[in-house]
């Protein structure tokens, strides 16, 4: 399925980020500790009670989680794993992309700029500045003049993870 670029806000993302963070972990802690109660109640008191007890704790946490995340509310959260699950996905053919964009391929640039428009998007939400090394400030500039050269816009859409294919390693 196509991935497409969407605007958020980064102050409400970041808003809600922080507040679904202790909303999990308070419900993680509450959630380890009853069943650990309950479980010490039952069966005696043991360290691996305990531990089971906050295994427990967080299988229901995820649980919850899992059914909340497809509320309306989660939107920002839903595209940012989007988001961070593609780039992780495109960082294991960096060699790769960066090798078929010196043979002049098109679809290797399009990943290419979609992965560091992908960066750029994720530090600004999470309010943080690039942390540039010379070697990705020249390969950004080196695809902003590629893309200029073909008369290609500097900013993509978004991609598709299908197009990742064509570059697996056989």
């Amino acid at each position: 399925m196509p991935f497409t670029f969407e605007h958020h806000d980064p102050e409400t993302y970041r808003r809600k980020a922080r507040i679904i963070s202790v909303v999990m972990a308070a419900q993680l802690i509450v959630f380890g500790v009853l069943f650990a109660q309950l479980l010490t109640a039952t069966f005696g008191s043991s360290l691996w009670l305990n531990a089971l007890g906050v295994l427990l704790g967080l299988f229901a946490t995820s649980m919850i989680f899992a059914v909340l995340r497809e509320r309306p509310w989660m939107s920002e959260m839903r595209y940012v794993w989007q988001l961070k699950h593609h780039l992780s996905r495109v960082s294991g053919y960096l060699a790769t992309l960066r090798r078929e964009v010196e043979q002049d391929n098109p679809v290797a640039l399009h990943l290419l700029t979609f992965y560091h428009q992908g960066m750029a998007q994720l530090a600004e939400l999470n309010g943080r500045t690039l942390d540039d090394d010379g070697e990705l400030l020249a390969e950004r500039l080196r695809l902003h003049q590629l893309r200029e050269e073909k008369g290609l816009p500097e900013q993509i859409d978004g991609f598709d993870p299908n197009d990742l294919d064509a570059f697996r390693k056989r």
